[in-house]
């Protein structure tokens, strides 16, 4: 018989995961944050030669778990307090996020970025706490089905005997991805993220008794972070027209804000990646990824000399929302450039389009 082929080996990767999900060891939700955390750095560390990073560190990940808890520690309307997230007590990383925001961020609305600038002494402390977690917990025990342990997706220099104390000497923090894992983490994005988010929630609702049909949008959805507060200034960058189809939009309110690269498929609130949409652009684009004009015309946003970029970044300062261009940037070119020759962009109404390698890679390009 010949060696597998490239495809039999990403549905071997994914079946893999598929075990991990259905592992019955955890009895917290790590390895779900874990995993999702390992498929965001390789979207965010995408290198301009179209390389995802052959490994990150053990704080990266801590900063990345932190981000996609924060907003699961705020108080539930159906249970007196937060979610927990373990079927015992509280899960210890939920449970440092909490003591943080109670310490210095007790609004329940700051968002992270403001949290984190602000409260830079605690958020450090919080980041070494989490890190310490994350070295001693999952990341020994993440790969392991049963009895079973098959390091299919990273390798680290340390397993479950790590002490605290070990850090003080040399320690090495870096998690380096498997031959092929960084790449099919990016291919099965589209596939794995909706999957793990889903078993995430139905995992919270059992430990919590509750129906899980609210969970997952409470846990993960686009609405957790309202910008309704930026809408109308991005319609006057927009010069009041709908950024898909360019017809005038005439008040703000006749607009919608979108996420141009998709929630579902990336989850960033940063402001280069909000636009203002017709409800129908809206609606019909859905969570498809937008058509390469669409993609020639939002890298212009990333280009110094472009009036529009130094209105957002003004944006961005006086409403104090998120902003991370180079790291949108990257995950743009992560799921654009990976896509396979016969996948459908959303153009307009029901109409869709091949990608143009050739135009997707020139609007995405750092030199811009």
């Amino acid at each position: 018989m010949g060696q597998p082929s490239r495809i039999d080996e990403t549905i071997r990767f994914a079946e893999k995961i598929l075990e991990l999900l259905e592992e019955g060891r955890f009895v917290a939700t790590y390895k779900f944050a874990v995993l999702l955390a390992l498929m965001d750095l390789c979207f965010e560390k995408y290198a301009a030669s179209e390389v995802a990073p052959e490994s990150v560190t053990t704080r990266q990940l801590a900063q990345k778990v932190i981000e996609i808890y924060w907003p699961h520690t705020v108080d539930y309307h159906r249970v007196s307090g937060v979610l927990k997230q373990n079927t015992g007590n509280q899960a210890e990383i939920p449970a440092a996020i909490q003591r943080f925001r109670h310490e210095v961020a007790r609004d329940p609305s700051t968002p992270l970025h403001r949290a984190r600038s602000d409260f830079a002494d605690g958020y450090e402390r919080l980041v070494g706490s989490v890190e310490w977690t994350l070295i001693e917990m999952p990341l020994p025990r993440l790969q392991t089905i049963g009895l079973i342990r098959d390091n299919f997706i990273y390798e680290i220099a340390w397993d479950e005997t790590v002490r605290r104390g070990d850090l003080r000497r040399g320690f090495d923090n870096n998690i380096r991805f498997k031959p092929g894992a960084k790449d099919y983490l990016i291919q099965l994005n589209g596939l794995l993220r909706p999957l793990i988010h889903r078993k995430w929630a139905s995992m919270v609702a059992r430990i919590n008794q509750l129906p899980d049909s609210e969970l997952e949008d409470f846990l993960f959805g686009v609405e957790r972070v309202s910008s309704t507060r930026i809408r109308a200034s991005l319609w006057e960058i927009q010069e009041a027209r709908c950024f898909y189809c360019s017809d005038r939009i005439p008040e703000p309110h006749r607009g919608e804000v979108d996420h141009f690269l998709p929630w579902s498929r990336y989850p960033d609130n940063g402001i280069e990646n909000l636009v203002v949409a017709h409800k129908r652009c809206n609606s019909d684009k859905r969570d498809f990824l937008a058509a390469n004009v669409h993609v020639e015309n939002w890298a212009r946003r990333f280009v110094s000399d472009f009036a529009g970029s130094s209105d957002l970044a003004t944006l961005s300062d006086t409403s104090n929302w998120e902003r991370d261009p180079e790291k949108t940037r990257c995950s743009a070119r992560a799921l654009y450039l990976r896509l396979p020759t016969d996948a459908k962009l959303w153009h307009d109404g029901k109409m869709f389009e091949q990608p143009d390698f050739i135009r997707l890679r020139a609007a995405l390009s750092p030199k811009l």
